[in-house]
């Protein structure tokens, strides 16, 4: 059984930065694994390890630079990975979820996993759907925002718990190959070790080009404009309260009254 799992390098922004031409200056930001992905990953490699995959290839959408980050989920355990990028998405401001479906569907059709794990959503973006997204393209059956998944391959089914809102959570059976959408927690995930990052220089990362995946040009274009970026303004103030818990209750209540949350 081979598991495929996408993950992205999310940018994380330093506490005081700039603004420049709608783009934070790339002084002000580091670079890291989104967190969701990091379950995926984690989640894989557990799969390996129990016996019920043989594989875990880690797919991504980004830069020559992003491959630090993706040596990262090699470094944890995932065999290879793919990553894609050309002129084409570096032209893009912001990738739309039917672009990124689309290119991890072309990967889909190459590796032929029997399972693709995803991150429920990532840091930046938060927009929560790719891993849908990419079910529908592929006609695979999926789960999102899955915090435990139970693989029986005699059945061909995987039990999975998904949570909802309201603190609801539900319990059903989804037909393998199949894709998940993995929500914190469902595991720990293990830091790299410095044996599992020597071994993660050797490991391949295979460069793909749209052309390479049997796609256009213009299969990049997305709907996606940045139109303005800029600084929320504080709309206001934090107040810390000293004192023992009777102080900070008389004190809370000065400024609720203050606010006129309560009468005198």
């Amino acid at each position: 059984m081979k598991i495929l799992v996408t993950v992205k390098e999310i940018a994380e922004v330093a506490d005081d930065f700039q603004i420049a031409d709608n783009e934070i200056e790339e002084t002000y930001l580091e670079y890291d694994l989104n967190e969701w992905d990091d379950y995926a990953v984690e989640e894989g490699v557990q799969l390996v390890e129990e016996g019920l995959a043989d594989e875990v290839v880690a797919a991504t959408i980004g830069p020559e630079r992003a491959e630090e980050t993706i040596r990262m989920a090699l470094a944890k355990g995932a065999d290879r990975a793919v990553r894609v990028w050309d002129d084409a998405l570096e032209a893009q401001d912001l990738l739309d979820v039917e672009t990124k479906a689309d290119i991890f569907a072309a990967i889909v059709e190459e590796e032929q996993p029997d399972i693709v794990l995803t991150g429920v959503q990532a840091n930046d973006d938060s927009f929560g759907a790719t891993g849908v997204a990419l079910a529908e393209r592929i006609d695979y059956e999926w789960a999102a925002v899955v915090n435990n998944l139970d693989l029986d391959l005699d059945e061909g089914v995987a039990h999975v718990r998904r949570e909802l809102e309201g603190g609801l959570e539900e319990l059903t059976d989804v037909d393998v190959p199949a894709v998940f959408t993995i929500q914190t927690g469902i595991n720990e995930p293990r830091y790299a070790s410095l044996r599992g990052i020597r071994q993660a220089q050797s490991k391949e990362i295979a460069p793909k080009t749209l052309a390479d995946l049997g796609l256009e040009e213009s299969d990049a274009d997305s709907v996606l404009q940045v139109a303005e970026m800029f600084e929320p303004e504080a709309e206001g103030e934090a107040e810390f309260l000293e004192g023992d818990a009777g102080d900070q209750a008389g004190q809370l209540a000065d400024v609720l009254a203050d606010v006129g949350v309560l009468g005198e």
